[in-house]
């Protein structure tokens, strides 16, 4: 059984990179497995919802929260489960 745990990811990404370019920060709850598989959700979410390449967003920091502290009410009810059926 693998332990998926919510991790906070800081960072910025440029937003609009041709005419009027603007640096905006962000700060997303995400769950992983690894640092490293929440980072590259991070980008795969960031590139979909605002088309910003990967080479355009910078990852400060990377650490792991309990699951009370996060501001999604989504990643708090998926972690209170100790199971999930699918039929």
């Amino acid at each position: 059984m693998v332990d998926v745990k919510i991790y906070r990811v800081e960072g910025q990404m440029l937003i609009s990179h041709d005419r009027f370019p603007r640096i905006q920060k962000f700060v997303k709850d995400v769950r992983a497995v690894k640092p490293e598989d929440a980072i590259e959700i991070v980008y795969s979410e960031l590139g979909s919802r605002h088309k910003v390449k990967r080479k355009h967003i910078k990852i400060f920091k990377v650490y792991e929260i309990p699951p009370e502290e996060t501001k999604d009410i989504n990643l708090y009810r998926l972690s209170l489960l100790d199971k999930i059926v699918i039929v």
